[in-house]
């Protein structure tokens, strides 16, 4: 069993892919929830620009690319789709020790800045499976503005040399997009510079996988949106935080107290306390008492059950499961989670 976030069910087929006004722009997304587990952009980067894959990441501030040296190679790098980013002449800058975004930089992350290497901005990027270090610099990015006066900017990209102890393995990315809030984020770089107005994210997600990502306000869509005010960020908090929610199937509340709800589009599943999550899944399997599924062993899934015949179509999933996930926030909002939307469907072989 897994959940996904939705911005809005259908805006995909209502929203063009390409950007209507010089102060947003629209990145087509690829990936899905299932096998993949993540969406990512394409962005061209450098002059002459070459395409690389970015993971989009609402839980990082920082973008960055694994990291070639100057002569090509790249010792403790994984295996990622496209050449390993090369700075090179003339589009890259390093940024020195001493330029203020080095010191926003370190700020974001909590670390204490050290200019042993006075001309660049070096920096630890910590994971919870790993860390990644590396040289802070600006380069051109070519960015899809249909009407832009500055549609290549220089903005600041983290140059990734070391993976750590983790290197060596096979990615299906080169690097991340992080869309935190602070200052060295590439949206608010973009806002800084006065190439979108405001400082505005936003993404769909189809249920067949892909999607799109927007920056600016002018694909904010007008209608069918349910607004939730972001909690202040504190140090040490995650960047974007909904405030608190209980968790309901039905109309059973599960869970005593409410649980504070966190957005990262970095993690394709939504995740619950373990106890949360087993007392769910409880409530769960007691709801589907009449139905006609069992539960099944499956390989990939902790979770799995099957019918009598494949589910075809939608309608024949919400024949068997009726129940309705949903998150109440203490401002009155709601988030309805629908059947297809924390289900998976795989096929037996």
């Amino acid at each position: 069993m897994a959940a996904r976030w939705t911005l809005v069910a259908g805006l995909l087929l209502l929203l063009p892919l390409l950007p209507s006004a010089s102060s947003s722009m629209v990145f087509k997304l690829d990936g899905n929830v299932y096998p993949a587990g993540h969406f990512y952009v394409t962005m061209n980067i450098a002059d002459p620009s070459k395409p690389y894959f970015l993971s989009v990441d609402t839980g990082s501030d920082l973008t960055w690319l694994e990291c070639a040296a100057s002569n090509g190679a790249c010792e403790r790098c994984n295996k990622v789709p496209h050449p390993h980013y090369q700075p090179g002449p003339p589009s890259y800058k390093v940024v020195p020790c001493t330029d203020p975004l080095c010191d926003t930089l370190h700020q974001d992350l909590g670390t204490t800045k050290h200019c042993a290497e006075p001309f660049q901005c070096d920096y630890t990027l910590t994971y919870a499976d790993g860390s990644s270090i590396g040289v802070l610099m600006t380069d051109k990015f070519s960015l899809p503005m249909a009407k832009a006066s500055n549609d290549h900017p220089d903005l600041a990209i983290g140059c990734g040399y070391d993976q750590g102890k983790n290197a060596g393995k096979i990615m299906t990315v080169d690097g991340t997009l992080g869309l935190g809030p602070s200052s060295v984020s590439l949206v608010s770089q973009l806002k800084n510079q006065k190439i979108i107005t405001k400082n505005v994210i936003g993404h769909c997600l189809s249920t067949k996988g892909g999607g799109y990502l927007f920056f600016g306000e002018e694909n904010v869509p007008a209608s069918d949106v349910t607004w939730v005010p972001m909690a202040p960020r504190t140090p040490g908090s995650y960047p974007y935080s909904a405030g608190h929610a209980t968790l309901q199937l039905d109309t059973m509340s599960i869970g005593a107290e409410p649980m504070e709800v966190v957005l990262d589009s970095g993690s394709a599943y939504t995740y619950l306390p373990e106890l949360l999550h087993s007392q769910l899944v409880t409530a769960l399997k007691a709801s589907l008492s009449k139905s006609s599924v069992e539960e099944v062993h499956d390989p990939a899934l902790p979770l799995c059950w099957k019918g009598n015949g494949p589910f075809k179509s939608l309608d024949d999933l919400n024949k068997e499961f009726k129940s309705l996930i949903s998150l109440n926030f203490g401002n009155g909002v709601t988030m309805t989670i629908l059947p297809e939307n924390y289900l998976i469907t795989t096929v037996n072989t």
